[in-house]
């Protein structure tokens, strides 16, 4: 979600941080803003319009300085305004600002130490939480903001990275975690704090990932790290090439577009040119964790939910083991029944999403020690957290609306149910044999999947003037309705929602007229003719069916039922096959309706808060 980039040096970091800032635009912002110390005092820049903007504005100021920190802001506490911008300031009376600070993450206790700060005399400008801290951290300054830092991280609650700097140590870089990620770059005589490596790509490739709990000194010519008991900490350095080359636009129009034609790539290279099935693909330990399990259970939010609910067919079907399959942020505060020969996966793009964290750890402190996590990042907090892991290697998605890390996600997972079959003794090699050949296939039958654009488009221009739209599956193909339907409202703002196609006459169908779109994926499998009859209630109710259909399906094009064939039906892979034409759908929609395609209203693309 919210970014952050810091920086002390004995250059100018003014384009470092806002370097850092465009880097991190692809995760969701509405304010932005730098802080630096210059002629002895605290200068800053703030905008809730575009890192562009904000830049202009520095430049008009020409605001410059060795030691600073920026920010991108995505809104929980206070409107999108420029007061609740950061970076925060927090004075000594009325005097000038003392201690600038950014922060991600909410503080819990934020109403309790607001008031005691009130009634310390400080003056609040701002609706937010992070203001508290800024105070909070002035309040408990003595000469040393190392000090000062890690007394307030006691007090709050919640969770938190943040970046401070004072006016009296101008060659000083405070940073602090928990539950919100924050690493640290490593430079020649300066160095520099970021929620996310990619900020600093270009800048140093010497990375040092903070725990929970850490907080961190930097200086010119040296960091220093203490753990949450307040402990000399050892955080190794990693070399990590960040391909910038991925952020650039290209010939496509947008980021979108261009990560939903990148998933023939993507998918190629998370299969990694496998040449057969082990456990080991999953870590040194999977073979032994895998025989001792005999149930699963998913946790994930959002698409990466949805990827997990397409893995359970997949995983009872072939490796007929149990799945369940539950959302993070609900899974954390209910009550559940534990098994200690459960293997618990987790799924993200980012690795850092908080919920799924949280839900990881709950699991792990009811006794479920056997985990794995499907992720894009290798260095990220849920990489080592679980015990075993499967890297994606989608590349980095700016779009918020995730596409090439959904089908890289189902791709791992597919690959991990033929690993759970094979060490349960469910599957034969001929059957292995026939599934490797698919999975090889993939990427070629993506790109046959991305020559139907055109007509697509043709769809998407209908669409466009809609305000609702229901989205109908069967079986496996039911969470590829679900994630279809959540791609149209997120991109284009068309309220849409997903259904087994069996529930049609439960309720659903009563919003059926022939204002409202009705999109079916429609495979070549036992449910066909299930469908078949689902399709006949909205068409006899005067629904517009919109029809993804596999080539032998005998399904054709009629008066109010509109028909795309797919180039191949693609068996138990079929899923992934029948995302791509639904993203692109909710793309060209979402063109056509002039929205904000790769930063749609009031979302982020890494939920690193509750």
């Amino acid at each position: 979600m919210c970014g952050i980039v810091g920086a002390v040096a004995q250059r100018d970091i003014t384009p470092i941080l806002l370097q850092g800032l465009k880097r991190l635009e692809y995760r969701g912002y509405d304010s932005c803003g730098v802080a630096v110390y210059a002629d002895g005092e605290l200068k800053r820049a703030r905008s809730t319009q575009r890192v562009a903007e904000l830049e202009r504005e520095i430049q008009a100021e020409q605001l410059s300085g060795y030691t600073g920190i920026a920010h991108t802001r995505w809104a929980t506490h206070g409107a999108p305004a420029t007061h609740n911008a950061h970076p925060h300031f927090s004075s000594q009376g009325k005097g000038p600002a003392r201690i600038a600070l950014v922060h991600n993450g909410i503080i819990e206790n934020h109403d309790e130490l607001r008031t005691e700060l009130q009634a310390a005399g400080y003056v609040f400008e701002s609706q937010t939480d992070t203001e508290v801290i800024a105070h909070l951290i002035n309040h408990l300054y003595a000469g040393d903001l190392f000090e000062a830092v890690q007394q307030a991280t006691r007090r709050l609650t919640g969770a938190y990275a943040i970046a401070v700097f004072c006016r009296d140590e101008p060659h000083r870089v405070v940073g602090a975690r928990h539950g919100s990620p924050l690493v640290v770059g490593l430079g020649n005589n300066e160095n520099f704090l970021a929620s996310d490596a990619l900020a600093l790509a270009g800048t140093t490739d010497q990375i040092v990932y903070l725990e929970d709990g850490d907080v961190v000194d930097l200086q010119l010519a040296r960091i220093w790290v203490v753990d949450g008991q307040g402990r000399p900490a050892e955080r190794p350095a990693h070399t990590v090439h960040v391909h910038t080359g991925a952020a650039e636009l290209g010939p496509y129009r947008h980021y979108m577009q261009k990560e939903i034609f990148e998933q023939p790539r993507a998918v190629g290279d998370t299969l990694l040119d496998i040449e057969s099935i082990t456990p080991e693909l999953f870590g040194d330990a999977a073979y032994k964790i895998f025989k001792d399990i005999d149930n699963v259970l998913v946790l994930a939010c959002g698409t990466s939910y949805y990827a997990g609910l397409t893995a359970r067919y997949w995983i009872e079907s072939i490796a007929r083991i149990p799945v369940n399959v539950e959302i993070a942020s609900e899974y954390r505060y209910r009550d559940s029944v534990p098994n200690p020969r459960t293997l618990v996966v987790t799924i993200s793009q980012s690795g850092e999403t908080a919920d799924t964290l949280a839900a990881l750890k709950h699991a792990r402190s009811l006794g479920m020690e056997h985990t794995l996590t499907i992720c894009n990042v290798a260095t990220s907090a849920m990489v080592r957290e679980c015990k075993l892991a499967y890297i994606t290697r989608a590349g980095v998605e700016i779009g918020v609306a995730s596409t090439k890390a959904f089908t890289t996600q189902l791709t791992a997972l597919f690959l991990l149910t033929l690993a759970l079959a094979q060490v349960k003794g469910r599957s034969t090699d001929e059957q292995e044999a026939e599934h490797l050949k698919a999975l090889r296939h993939l990427p070629v039958a993506i790109g046959a999947v991305l020559a139907l654009e055109p007509q697509i488009m043709d769809w998407a221009d209908r669409f466009a003037s809609k305000e609702n739209a229901l989205f109908l599956g069967r079986g496996m193909h039911y969470p590829i309705a679900l994630e279809g339907a959540l791609k149209l409202k997120e991109i284009s703002y068309i309220h849409a929602e997903a259904y087994p196609a069996g529930e049609l006459k439960h309720g659903p169908l009563a919003l059926v007229t022939e204002h409202m779109p009705v999109v079916t994926i429609a495979p070549r499998d036992e449910l066909l003719e299930k469908l078949k009859s689902n399709m006949q209630e909205v068409h006899a109710r005067g629904g517009e069916l919109y029809v993804f259909a596999d080539a032998d399906t005998r399904i054709g094009s009629s008066e109010g039922i509109h028909v795309i064939r797919m180039p191949e039906h693609y068996g138990k892979l079929s899923p992934i096959l029948h995302t791509i034409p639904l993203q692109l759908l909710a793309y060209h929609t979402a063109c056509a309706r002039g929205t904000d395609v790769d930063k749609p209203r009031n979302l982020a693309k890494s939920v690193t808060v509750e």
